[in-house]
């Protein structure tokens, strides 16, 4: 691929305490992510350079600088956040140094990548505890950047070669779950999957599955009433408009018996009823994106995991996988924008043509 062709992936270095940094040296040992896109790190090299020593792992070159100006377009380039700083590692362990130095790389590839420097950003795992300040509070980097983006809404999309699976509501307790389960709700984290798989991932007529919320999809009533009065009525709705989506399903039924399979997508009704079977699934390759944002976002679909970190037996492949999902979804949307663009030059020119036919008959009748 030509150099100046690659996108830019920022890479943001999470909590360094957990396999972080260990995921992300290893995934990037993959000659193939240089050949299709320019990955910054945004990190320290002393962190990167004790792990390496700590963990056995292989060194390679990483081209280290301070501004997005001046990376190479052949090697790993790391933004170095905090030099001057000599940080304890203490993996396994929460502390509120690595929480802050979360935030700060979080912050420097957010501010790169609102400034167009980066075409798209992956999220090393934080501890939603420890990267807390009185500037930030977000339970997690979807509602961060939703926010980031002034969207009034976006769609945690986990993603994997076997399953995409949506949530109708994230980071909430679950006591809390049955009364964010509106027909309003439905529609908008339906459309924004929907969107999503026809300009992010080029599924023309996406098939989506809607799962119930009580067990058993509410046995028609019998055990609980958001599927009579709130699920069924958002999808006959939704199906007015056009769209292909079904349900809603009992949850263990439904993927015991491999229906999932027959779907574009699923939307879930909560965090965990989605992400159980997305994770048993897919665990090693899935990505969380963050769909219905002008940037692209993804992440490993796994957490910190204290405790393994610094043990060099954290599997890359989640990793690896975001980095994959991110420079595919830029590509298809430039490839998209480009036959957009060419398409309204091509109509502009017709209607121009079209005038001066039109001016040229009726001089020629005067």
């Amino acid at each position: 691929m030509d150099q100046d062709n690659k996108p830019v992936i920022g890479i943001t270095f999470g909590d360094f305490n957990g396999i972080s940094v260990e995921v992300i040296l290893k995934a990037l040992e993959d000659s193939r992510i240089c050949k299709i896109c320019t990955p910054v790190i945004y990190g320290s090299m002393r962190i990167i350079s004790k792990y390496r020593k700590l963990l056995n792992l292989e060194e390679w070159a990483i081209y280290t600088t301070t501004t997005l100006q001046q990376i190479s377009h052949k090697k790993v380039n790391l933004i170095s956040i905090a030099k001057d700083k000599n940080f304890e590692i203490e993996p396994g362990k929460m502390t509120q140094e690595a929480g802050r130095f979360a935030l700060e790389s979080l912050r420097a590839a957010t501010n790169d990548l609102k400034q167009g420097l980066l075409d798209a950003i992956v999220t090393a795992p934080i501890n939603k505890y420890n990267i807390q300040a009185d500037d930030f509070q977000f339970v997690g980097h979807t509602e961060y950047f939703t926010q980031e983006f002034e969207q009034k809404d976006s769609l945690m999309f986990m993603i994997s070669p076997y399953l995409r699976m949506g949530l109708l509501t994230e980071h909430v307790p679950l006591a809390e779950v049955s009364n964010l389960i509106t027909r309003e709700r439905i529609f908008t984290k339906t459309n924004l999957m929907l969107q999503s798989l026809k300009n992010d991932f080029g599924i023309i007529k996406p098939r989506i599955a809607l799962l119930g919320f009580n067990p058993h999809a509410g046995e028609e009533g019998l055990i609980g009433i958001e599927e009579q009065q709130v699920i069924k009525p958002a999808i006959l709705e939704l199906k007015k408009r056009g769209n292909l989506v079904f349900g809603p399903y009992p949850a263990d039924g439904f993927f015991a018996s491999g229906d999932y399979k027959k779907f574009d997508a699923i939307l879930a009704m909560y965090h965990d009823q989605g992400l159980i079977p997305f994770k048993s699934l897919a665990f090693d390759e899935g990505v969380n994106f963050t769909a219905g944002l002008p940037i692209v976002r993804t992440s490993p679909d796994h957490g910190t995991a204290y405790s393994i970190a610094g043990k060099g037996i954290a599997n890359e492949g989640s990793m690896r996988a975001a980095i994959f999902l991110a420079v595919d979804i830029v590509k298809y949307r430039k490839e998209m924008q480009a036959i957009y663009e060419d398409r309204k030059q091509r109509e502009a020119q017709s209607k121009v043509i079209e005038i001066s036919k039109k001016i040229t008959s009726e001089s020629e009748h005067q």
